[in-house]
C-alpha cells in the first residue's frame, strides 16, 4: 500500500471515530431542563442568593452605591450633550445637559446632587439623574422650610389663573395673587422675571402641590409697625398714609399697617358724588383721626377737617336781600341746593321758585349743573344754613291784579291741573286759577274735570272772584258762553212733548237725550208704554215736559204723560157729549152713568 493510501485510509479511521454517537433524548425532559436565560442573554443565570450575598459583601467598600440613593457628585467633563458625573464608584455616569438648562454657567469641577437610578444599564453604564434628585431634595427642603417658618428665595416665572407660578427649589408653586402684597395688586407682570422671598405655608403632598406667600413676610413687620401706631393714636392727629383702596362711601387709608376709612362726607367740604373725584389709588396724604373703637381697630379719619371751613371764609358783608349766583348740585322735588361758593349752599324751596301758588316739581324749574342766580332770604352763620330765592328776582304779578284781571273779565289760560272739584288753570307765570267742576258747562253733568278737558289745554275763563289777599282767583269757563238755558226755559216749556233716546236707565228711572245734547230725567213709573211695557235704552219715544227749572238746569219728562192725556181728552170729550144730549129729566141710571165716567177721568188724571 502506497504512503497516499496509508493516509486517506487514517483519515477516514479519525473521521468515522469523531463522529458522535446519536442518542434519543426525551423531548419533554429536554424543554424542561433548557437554559433559556443562558440562550437568550448569553451567560449563565447568577443565582439571587449569591448576588444579594455579593452585595453584603460590597456594602461599606469604597466606591459602593445604592439605588435611589441621592449623594454628590462631580462634573468631571462635559461634552455638546451630556456632563460626565464623577460620584467616585466602579464607573462614571452620564447625565443629558438638558437636566442642568436651569444652570447654563455648570463647569468641570461643579459639585451636584445626583440620584442613583441603576447601578448598570445592560451595557454596565451606571445611571444617575440630576432632575430628580433635586426634586427630592427640594421637597425635603421645601417640608423644613414649612415646618421651620424659614423664608425661601423663588423665581417667579409666569402669571396664572388666579396668581403666579414660583420655583422654590426647582419645584413650581403656586403664589395667589392675595397672597402677592396686603394691598390689592393690580397689575401682576411686574413680578415676572423676579427673584422674592416667600413662606412655605401650604403642603399638600397627596397632589404634589406647594403654596407660597409673599404676604405673609410683609405682615410680619406691619404687626410690628401696627402695635407701635395703635399705641398713640389720639383724636385729632395728623398723619400721613397712603390710598388703599376707593368705594363708593369711601376711601380706605394705610397709615403704615393700620386701615383707616375716610368717608365720602369727610373728603370735602363740596358735594361731590364719587371718591374718585378727590382722591386715586396709591395717592399720599395727610389725614387726621377724627375717632376709632375701643380696640383702635376700627379708624375714623378726615380730609377735608384739614382745611378752613367754607362757611368761616364767606365774605363777612353778604347779607339778607343780597343776590349771589351759583350752581345746582343737589335736586329734589321739593327744592334745589345751590352752591354759591365752595363748601357753601344755599335751598331753594320750590315754593321759591315761582310766584305761582300752584307748586309744582323743583325739576322744573331747573335741573343739575344749571348757573342760577337767586336772592338771599336768610342767612344763619352759627348754623351755616341759607335759604334763597328766584322769584324776588322778578316783579310780583300779584302786586297790580285788581288792573290786569278784574271781576268779570274774560281770559284764555293754559289748563295746569286738576282735581276732583275743578280745574287750575294759570293766566300767566305766576296767576292761578280755580275753574270749578260745576262752573265748567252750561248742559252737560261732568263727573270729573278730566272727561272735560286735559291738561295743557287752552280755555276761556272769566273772573269770577278775586281775593287779593289769600292769591285766590275764581273763574268759570262756561260764563263766557250764552246760558242755553234761557232759551231752553221757552222751548222745553211745561207739556210740551219731544223725542228723546233713553242714554242710561237703572231702578230709579231713565236719562234721555233731548235735541242740542240737553238731558232730561224719566221716572221709572213713567218710561211705560200704552201696551203696559216699559222703554229699554237705546229706544227713542215721545215725552212730555212735566217739570223744568232753569236755576238747577233741571228737566224732568214723562212718557206716560202722552198717552194718559190723550186718553183723559178723549174722556172729557164723550162727557160733555153725553151731557149735551142728556134730557132736562134724569134717571137713577143716567146719573149712576155719570158718577162712573167721572171717575175714569179722575183716574185718568
Amino acid at each position: 500500500m502506497s504512503e497516499e493510501n496509508k493516509q486517506a485510509a487514517e483519515a477516514t479511521e479519525q473521521a468515522a471515530q469523531a463522529t458522535p454517537e446519536v442518542v434519543e433524548v426525551n423531548p419533554q425532559e429536554f424543554l424542561a431542563n433548557f437554559n433559556w436565560h443562558k440562550y437568550e442573554q448569553g451567560i449563565d443565570e447568577v443565582d439571587e442568593n449569591q448576588l444579594k450575598e455579593f452585595d453584603a459583601a460590597l456594602e461599606g467598600t469604597v466606591g459602593f452605591v445604592n439605588e435611589r440613593d441621592v449623594i454628590e457628585g462631580t462634573v468631571v467633563r462635559i461634552t455638546d450633550r451630556d456632563a460626565i458625573i464623577d460620584i467616585n464608584s466602579k464607573s462614571e455616569g452620564v447625565i443629558s445637559l438638558n437636566e442642568f438648562r436651569y444652570n447654563p454657567n455648570l463647569a468641570v469641577g461643579d459639585k451636584v446632587e445626583v440620584l442613583v437610578d441603576r447601578r448598570e444599564d445592560s451595557s454596565g453604564q451606571l445611571v444617575l439623574s440630576h432632575k430628580k434628585a433635586r426634586v427630592i431634595k427640594a421637597w425635603d427642603r421645601v417640608i423644613a422650610a414649612q415646618e421651620s417658618g424659614e423664608v425661601v428665595n423663588g423665581y417667579v416665572k409666569c402669571r396664572t389663573r388666579g396668581g403666579m407660578i414660583v420655583d422654590v427649589f426647582g419645584i413650581e408653586a403656586f403664589l395667589p395673587g392675595s397672597q402677592i402684597d396686603v394691598k390689592p395688586i393690580r397689575d401682576y407682570d411686574q413680578y415676572v422675571d423676579k427673584t422674592m422671598e416667600f413662606k412655605v405655608v401650604k403642603i399638600n403632598h397627596e397632589f404634589k402641590n406647594v403654596v407660597v406667600s409673599h404676604k405673609a413676610l410683609i405682615e410680619a413687620d406691619i404687626e410690628v409697625q401696627k402695635k407701635e401706631i395703635i399705641s398713640g393714636l389720639e383724636k385729632g392727629q395728623v398723619l400721613e398714609g397712603v390710598v388703599k383702596n376707593v368705594t363708593s362711601y369711601g376711601v380706605f387709608v394705610d397709615l403704615g399697617g393700620v386701615d383707616g376709612l375716610i368717608h365720602i362726607t369727610d373728603l370735602s367740604w363740596s358735594r361731590i358724588n364719587h371718591p374718585s373725584e378727590v382722591l386715586e389709588l396709591d395717592q399720599k396724604l395727610n389725614v387726621v383721626i377724627l375717632d376709632f373703637d375701643d380696640k383702635k381697630t376700627r379708624i375714623q379719619l378726615g380730609l377735608k377737617q384739614l382745611s378752613q371751613h367754607p362757611w368761616d371764609a364767606l365774605d363777612a358783608n353778604l347779607s339778607v336781600g343780597d343776590k349771589v349766583k351759583g350752581k345746582v348740585v343737589v335736586l329734589a322735588d321739593y327744592g334745589a341746593f345751590i352752591e354759591v361758593a365752595e363748601g357753601v349752599e344755599g335751598l331753594i324751596h320750590v315754593s321759591e321758585m315761582s310766584w305761582s301758588t300752584h307748586l309744582r316739581s323743583a325739576q322744573d324749574f331747573v335741573k343739575i349743573g344749571d348757573e342760577v342766580e337767586a336772592q338771599v332770604l336768610t342767612l344763619d352763620r352759627e348754623e351755616r344754613k341759607m335759604s334763597l330765592g328766584i322769584k324776588q328776582l322778578h316783579p310780583d304779578p300779584w302786586a297790580d291784579i285788581t288792573t290786569k284781571y278784574p271781576i268779570g273779565s274774560t281770559h284764555n289760560g293754559v289748563v295746569r291741573n286738576y282735581t276732583n272739584f275743578g280745574v287750575f288753570v294759570e293766566l300767566e307765570e305766576g296767576i292761578d286759577g280755580l275753574v270749578y267742576i260745576s262752573d265748567l258747562s252750561w248742559t252737560k253733568k261732568i263727573k270729573h274735570p278730566s272727561d272735560f278737558v286735559s291738561v295743557g289745554d287752552k280755555l276761556d275763563v272769566q273772573v269770577l272772584e278775586l281775593d287779593v289777599e289769600n292769591r285766590k282767583l275764581n273763574l268759570g269757563h262756561k260764563q263766557t258762553q250764552t246760558n242755553p238755558w234761557d232759551a231752553y226755559e221757552t222751548k222745553y216749556a211745561l207739556n210740551t212733548d219731544h223725542e228723546g233716546t233713553v242714554k242710561e236707565k237703572n231702578d230709579k228711572g231713565a236719562v234721555i237725550d233731548l235735541e242740542e245734547g240737553v238731558e232730561a230725567f224719566v221716572p221709572s213709573r213713567l218710561l211705560e208704554k200704552e201696551d203696559g211695557s216699559k222703554i229699554n235704552k237705546g229706544e227713542t219715544a215721545i215725552f212730555k215736559v212735566i217739570e223744568f227749572s232753569k236755576e238747577f238746569r233741571r228737566i224732568v219728562a214723562s212718557h206716560t204723560a202722552t198717552f194718559k192725556d190723550a186718553e183723559a181728552k178723549n174722556v172729557k170729550a164723550q162727557a160733555k157729549k153725553a151731557e149735551a144730549n142728556t134730557e132736562s129729566k134724569s134717571t137713577f141710571g143716567d146719573i149712576a152713568g155719570l158718577a162712573d165716567l167721572k171717575k175714569k177721568m179722575e183716574q185718568g188724571n
